[in-house]
C-alpha cells in the first residue's frame, strides 16, 4: 500500500472557522453526540459561541402521564436523565454565550434543572418557558435573578403571576417583550401594569381575552406598540362561575379601537373562517396545544416572538 500523502490535511488540522461552518450543520443531538471528544481540534470548534447563541429544545417532550396530585404530571425517570444529560453537556460546551433558550411546552422541566440551566446562561436575552408543573416559587425566583440581561419571554399561563413578574421587574431592567400561551383576566393585566409597564411588545393570542383587561393594557402600559390579540376570544364581563354575565364580543369596538391608535401595531384576527379562531373557540378559550400540529404553539403574528 503506498505510503499516505504528507501533504494532503487531515480533519483536525482544519481551519476552526470552517470546522464551525460544517458543525452549523448538525443538530443538537448531533452536536453533543461526543465530536466534542474527537481531538483537542474539534473541542475548540464545538465550543465556538457562533453555535450556542440559540438552545433550542423545542423537539425535545417529556414522556409523563397525568396525575391527581401535585405537580400533577408524572414524568418518566428516562426522560428526565435524557434532558439532564443534554443540558449538561449543551451548557459545558457553550460556556455561558447562550442567548436563546428555548424549551417545548409540554417539557416538564424540574428546579434542579432549571436552575442548573439558569446559572449557566448569565447573558440569556430571550426564553421560552417549558409548563410549569415542577417548577416551584423558589426555584423560579432563582432562575429569574441570573437572568439580569433578559429582555424577551414566552410563558404559559401560571395562577400567581405577581411573585413572577415582580422578579423580572426586580432584576430583569431590559425586559421589553412578553408572549402569554394562556387567559388574560383583569388580575393578569393589572399585574403587567404593576410590574412591567415598560412593555414594548405583548402578544396574547388564541386564548381567552375580557375586554376590561384589554382596556387596562391599553391605558397602562403607557410604552407599548405592538399588541397581539389575534384569535383571542374577547370576553365582556368577569372571570367566575357560568351564571355570571358573560357575553362574547364578535367584532373589536370603537373604545378600543381609538385607544389602540397609538400602537405602531394593533394586530387582530376574529374571523369564523380562520382556522385558529375556530381552534381557539373550540377550546373555549384555554387551547390545548398537544392536540393540534407541532407548529401551531410555535407561531406567532409578530416575527420577533414566532419560532
Amino acid at each position: 500500500m503506498d505510503d499516505v500523502d504528507s501533504s494532503t490535511r487531515r480533519w483536525e488540522d482544519l481551519d476552526t472557522d470552517i470546522l464551525v461552518k460544517i458543525f452549523q450543520l448538525l443538530d443538537l443531538f448531533e452536536l453533543t453526540s461526543g465530536i466534542a471528544h474527537v481531538c483537542s481540534a474539534w473541542r475548540v470548534a464545538c465550543c465556538d459561541p457562533l453555535l450556542w447563541k440559540t438552545l433550542d429544545l423545542s423537539m425535545l417532550r417529556s414522556n409523563f402521564i397525568k396525575i391527581p396530585l401535585e405537580p400533577f404530571v408524572y414524568v418518566d425517570q428516562r426522560s428526565d436523565k435524557k434532558l439532564t444529560r443534554l443540558l449538561k453537556i449543551s451548557l459545558n460546551l457553550s460556556k455561558q454565550s447562550i442567548l436563546t433558550l428555548i424549551f417545548h411546552f409540554n417539557l416538564y422541566v424540574s428546579d434542579d434543572q432549571l436552575t442548573y440551566t439558569a446559572e449557566r446562561c448569565p447573558q440569556l436575552k430571550r426564553l421560552v418557558l417549558p409548563a410549569w408543573n415542577r417548577i416551584k416559587r423558589t426555584g423560579m425566583c432563582k432562575a429569574i435573578r441570573c437572568w439580569k440581561e433578559l429582555e424577551s419571554l414566552t410563558m404559559p399561563s401560571i395562577a400567581n403571576p405577581p411573585y413572577f413578574l415582580e422578579e423580572i421587574a426586580t432584576h430583569c431592567k431590559n425586559f421589553r417583550e412578553l408572549k402569554i400561551m394562556g387567559p388574560c383576566d383583569m388580575f393578569f393585566a393589572s399585574t403587567l401594569a404593576t410590574f412591567v409597564p415598560q412593555l414594548r411588545v405583548l402578544s396574547i393570542r388564541c386564548t381567552a381575552l375580557y375586554r376590561d383587561a384589554l382596556i387596562l393594557i391599553l391605558d397602562s402600559l403607557e410604552h407599548l406598540e405592538v399588541l397581539n390579540i389575534s384569535h383571542c376570544i374577547l370576553i365582556e364581563g368577569h372571570p367566575g362561575p357560568p351564571s355570571q354575565y358573560k357575553k362574547v364580543i364578535k367584532k373589536i369596538d370603537p373604545i378600543i379601537r381609538q385607544k389602540a391608535s397609538r400602537l405602531r401595531e394593533f394586530i387582530t384576527c376574529m374571523e369564523d373562517l380562520c382556522i385558529m379562531c375556530q381552534r381557539t373557540r373550540t377550546d373555549e378559550g384555554i387551547v390545548r396545544w398537544y392536540k393540534y400540529e407541532e407548529w401551531f404553539w410555535k407561531e406567532d403574528e409578530v416575527k420577533a416572538l414566532a419560532l
